[in-house]
């Protein structure tokens, strides 16, 4: 089955019209992106978009032999021309099956957002899952047969490449091809490495793929550290990078303080953002979380760890530090670092960036900064990416 992407930006392209962001400033010659359609074995037209038959010439192809136009979701703006011998464009009601003259078999998925998914076996038995805007499928049952192809929009609903992993629509060689591109996120290099980070990919406009033909998985690092200052972004990028997988375990290092009504509403702010299918583990005990299989953990962070392993060796008074807080504490690094390593699932783990500023007055502020420095340092050398976050900016230190 051949796809070719007419577009693969959003409804109202990119850049948009008449918007003076940095991000449509830059959307320029290849990074420009018409309105999402796709032309799949020249005789289906998903989604029907101004300048469609230009799109599909400059492409190498034709909308002649269209048989099918059928639209994902309700379409502002002006009416869009159809082009000379297209048929008229329509929906297919939810759960129904439209079959073609060309061999093709459509069927519409339910949504969770205005608009309808399509599901295209080709005449082969390849199958594609192509979703709206903005749109996750409904009521999916587990234990699907994984798709050849699915085109969604990746950015905008990470939790529906979720819900399709859980489900098992998406598997280990699932082709994900993010489309619906908006000014939302920056292009070029930044958006490679965070579709990558989710297991998907971008192409450029008038690209032609073939639906169940063996193409490189992006890798998604299976252990990753992100560094940075005080609200820096990094607690938010390492949350971005497991939105798209479920059953997360987000294990929170700082715990509960009672009283402390500041920390409280940080916590809150924290647990908001998280998506609902994830389960929370309040502990600073990781070796074991770390040595066990299960879904993929999110540390947050090991500045807290460290001030409570520092806590339990008594590494904060002088003479207990000389007299064995040294030697224990570095023991409990090499525990945790030798788990870090051995560890069998997928692990994202938060630090703070140290050394950077004034240097602490009292002893015990210097042996916390330079600890935190030996331990990310050993972190960082396990870890197969290391992301620097400064301004919410993501600097790849390690790839």
């Amino acid at each position: 089955m051949e796809l070719t992407l007419l577009g693969t930006g959003s409804p109202a392209g990119l850049p948009r019209p008449d918007c003076p962001c940095a991000m449509c400033a830059a959307a320029r010659g290849p990074r420009a992106r018409a309105a999402t359609a796709l032309l799949v074995d020249g005789a289906l037209l998903l989604d029907l978009t101004p300048g469609a038959a230009l799109a599909a010439a400059r492409a190498g192809h034709s909308l002649v032999g269209v048989k099918q136009v059928l639209l994902t979701h309700p379409h502002d703006g002006p009416a869009v021309d159809v082009p000379a011998g297209l048929p008229s464009a329509g929906r297919v009601p939810d759960g129904r099956v439209l079959t073609l003259i060309s061999g093709h078999r459509v069927r519409a998925v339910p949504m969770d957002h205005p608009g309808t998914g399509y599901e295209v076996t080709s005449p082969d038995g390849e199958r594609l899952l192509y979703l709206p805007p903005g749109g996750a499928p409904a009521g999916l049952a587990e234990g699907l047969a994984a798709y050849e192809m699915v085109v969604a929009d990746v950015v905008g609903r990470p939790d529906a490449i979720a819900l399709l992993r859980a489900s098992g629509a998406i598997g280990a060689t699932t082709d994900v091809i993010a489309v619906h591109l908006d000014h939302d996120v920056p292009g070029g290099p930044e958006l490679d490495r965070r579709l990558a980070a989710a297991g998907a990919r971008a192409v450029p406009d008038g690209t032609t793929l073939i639906v169940g033909e063996y193409h490189a998985v992006p890798d998604v690092p299976r252990r990753t550290l992100i560094t940075g200052g005080a609200r820096s972004g990094k607690s938010v990028e390492a949350e971005r990078r497991l939105t798209a997988f479920p059953d997360v375990l987000y294990v929170a290092t700082g715990g509960g303080r009672t009283g402390d009504a500041e920390w409280a509403d940080r916590v809150a702010l924290h647990r908001e953002r998280r998506p609902a299918s994830w389960r929370t583990a309040e502990s600073c005990d990781l070796v074991p979380l770390l040595t066990e299989e299960g879904p993929p953990l999110l540390i947050d962070c090991l500045s807290l760890w460290l001030t409570d392993a520092m806590d339990r060796v008594g590494a904060w008074d002088d003479d207990t530090w000389r007299s064995g807080g040294e030697r224990a504490l570095r023991e409990r690094v090499a525990e945790l670092i030798g788990a870090v390593r051995r560890s069998p699932r997928t692990v994202v783990a938060v630090t703070n960036e140290a050394g950077s500023g004034v240097v602490p007055a009292t002893a015990s502020g210097r042996r916390f900064r330079d600890e935190l420095g030996r331990l990310n340092a050993a972190c960082a050398d396990e870890c197969e990416q290391v992301l620097l976050v400064v301004a919410g900016q993501a600097l790849v230190l390690r790839n």
